[in-house]
């Protein structure tokens, strides 16, 4: 029962963190963090552990399928230069920079252990970012670079991790047999994820009721991973390859019914993915901290904080020294030719250098080390890694999280919205289909649709961009309608004239009208 309470009070306290970083328009991992570094000292608290096989399986796995389903392939191709060098680039820097102040700073740790500490704090977590970069007026183009690199550079940074933590455990590094790991992992990874998507709609595609289907994605998920894992490959560019690959397919396949609340669970379920992953990192640093003589205290924070550092600064060297190369290429070809695609600036390579904050993936790889629970060796120097990483992530967030919407603040970008246009011209083209498929029909409901649609298609042309509104002409009557209509209802049952079942039943009638009759700013 006490294990219990906790639950309960985490998740409410989690749920109050929340709240309060949307009031303060900073991102919620932040206060996760706090909060996961306070539970560290709380008195009584729990000491909850996890299997740390299966932390990356657990943690990583369904967060990234869920970004990778919103992940635009367009996106990527037109961003593919600026993508990879921050997923290869930018991580082996890191990756090599960490590795040398921690040797440099603990000479007693073995270089697998460095390395593998390097890739741990590689990968920065553009969730955090990409939840201020859409409260603000940022470019489209580096909106989808962060997208972009948050995707992938788990990958690289993980394969590094890898071969490092087997080096270590296996005691022998061989060069010869690392390219054709990578080889393999790269290549088996693409195959395996597109056969998994395929065969997941086979088997998902007769599948209408909801929970059963979400049951399924949630579990599909996992087994994909599993089975990567098993197999040799990248787990983690595995499952990109099966998500936009269903992303590409399945929608056409959905109906809203099965959409709609499927959605709301992913987002749920990512939210309290990252509230266990900080507490459960939190409760680690308890028995960590309670093991070192303060001396020794002292010298892993020192290590800490270099690291810290080292993140930082080499994020900042590498973009802002590729964004000047990329702007002088830019300047002798004579600008950007591709669709709405900004130019490379100087503001947009600082915003994009200062979006380093680390997360779950980090606590995540951090946790997944070795521990001894499985009869094997403790990983060298366990403790000072997860210290080091969760002083990484809570410094990131904080210095770099609490700092980064002022930063953009000030940095004034153009006010232009690609995707926006992109959205009137397609919601034009779209109702042009609509009325196209319902001309000819000679009832008085087709005769009302033909009137709304003409009209919205007459906006579009008195626009000068050729966009629609982003609403029909009718809805804001539907919403003052519906909601006349949720009154007498809930007047209904309170008179007692109606009982909760035709409540319910309405209810959610109700619902899917409001939802067709779409919201006040247009989304």
């Amino acid at each position: 029962m006490h294990d219990f309470e906790w639950i309960i009070g985490l998740l409410l306290g989690s749920v109050a963190l929340s709240a309060l970083a949307r009031r303060l328009s900073v991102p919620y991992p932040v206060f996760l963090a706090l909060g996961g570094a306070a539970l560290a000292f709380v008195p009584g608290g729990p000491s909850w552990t996890l299997e740390p096989d299966l932390a990356l399986a657990l943690f990583v796995a369904p967060v990234l399928l869920d970004a990778a389903f919103d992940t635009s392939l367009r996106d990527l191709r037109d961003n593919w230069l600026s993508v990879s060098t921050l997923v290869f680039v930018a991580v082996v820097l890191t990756t090599a920079a960490v590795a040398t102040v921690a040797h440099w700073l603990v000479p007693a740790m073995p270089w697998g252990a460095a390395i593998a500490l390097g890739a741990i704090v590689a990968p920065p977590d553009a969730a955090a970012a990409t939840a201020i970069l859409r409260q603000v007026n940022l470019p489209h183009r580096l909106l989808k670079i962060l997208e972009g690199e948050s995707l992938l550079n788990d990958v690289s940074a993980l394969l590094i991790y890898r071969a490092a933590v087997g080096a270590v455990v296996l005691d022998q590094v061989h060069a010869r047999d690392f390219a054709p790991y990578i080889a393999l992992a790269l290549a088996g990874s693409l195959i395996a994820g597109y056969a998994f998507a395929r065969l997941s709609m086979m088997v998902t595609k007769h599948v209408t009721d909801a929970p059963s289907a979400i049951i399924l994605q949630f579990a599909g998920t996992f087994t994909v991973w599993i089975a990567a894992e098993r197999l040799g490959l990248s787990g983690i560019l595995t499952i990109v390859v099966y998500a936009i690959t269903l992303a590409r397919t399945v929608p056409a396949q959905t109906s809203a019914r099965m959409r709609v609340p499927s959605y709301a669970v992913w987002d749920t379920m990512v939210f309290l993915l990252n509230v266990v992953a900080f507490v459960l990192i939190g409760m680690q640093m308890r028995p960590i901290w309670e093991r070192l003589a303060d001396p020794m205290r002292l010298h892993y924070s020192l290590v800490a904080g270099a690291v810290l550092l080292t993140v930082i600064l080499t994020r900042i060297i590498w973009v802002m020294s590729y964004n000047a190369a990329l702007r002088y290429a830019v300047a002798k070809r004579g600008g950007v030719r591709r669709r709405d695609l900004s130019p490379p600036t100087v503001q947009g390579g600082i915003v994009v250098s200062w979006c380093g904050m680390r997360g779950i993936v980090t606590l995540a790889a951090a946790f997944a080390l070795p521990d001894g629970s499985a009869g094997g060796a403790v990983f060298p120097f366990r403790d000072l890694i997860l210290l080091t990483a969760f002083s990484v992530v809570l410094g990131s967030l904080l210095i770099q999280g609490l700092t980064l919407r002022p930063l953009i603040s000030r940095m004034k970008f153009d006010a232009a919205d690609p995707v926006g246009r992109e959205v009137g011209r397609a919601r034009t083209a779209a109702y042009r289909a609509a009325l196209a498929e319902i001309d000819g029909d000679p009832s008085e409901t087709a005769e009302v649709l033909r009137l709304e649609y003409t009209a919205l298609l007459a906006a579009a042309g008195d626009s000068p961009d050729g966009e629609t509104p982003r609403e029909l002409p009718a809805d804001p009557l539907r919403r003052r309608a519906i909601a006349a209509a949720r009154a007498a209802l809930n007047a209904l049952r309170a008179s007692g004239e109606i009982g909760d079942d035709a409540f319910h039943r309405l209810e959610e009638e109700f619902d899917w009208a409001e939802l067709s009759a779409g919201s006040p700013d247009g989304r």
